[in-house]
């Protein structure tokens, strides 16, 4: 997870690679869409296959971490 870093100054503190400007976000999107991950390396020549990884293991565990609250009362209830 040493690949998975933070920099309030790239994209307000998302989870990019490396200190680079290449978002988690933009890496699980274009996998999503049907990239593959020869794809990506060569778009992004400094990109490396652990990079990739890192990304999918990082959303992993933030989707493991996601709880559902279901809400007391609806809004605009009286309570």
């Amino acid at each position: 997870m040493k690949r998975i870093t933070f920099n309030p100054e790239i994209f307000g503190g998302k989870a990019i690679v490396r200190g680079r400007r290449l978002a988690v976000e933009h890496v699980l999107s274009l996998l999503g869409a049907g990239d593959t991950e020869e794809t990506l390396l060569a778009e992004y020549p400094w990109l490396e296959r652990d990079d990739i990884r890192a990304c999918v293991v990082y959303a992993g565990r933030v989707v493991g971490m996601e709880r559902f609250l279901p809400r007391l009362s609806e809004p605009g209830a009286a309570a």
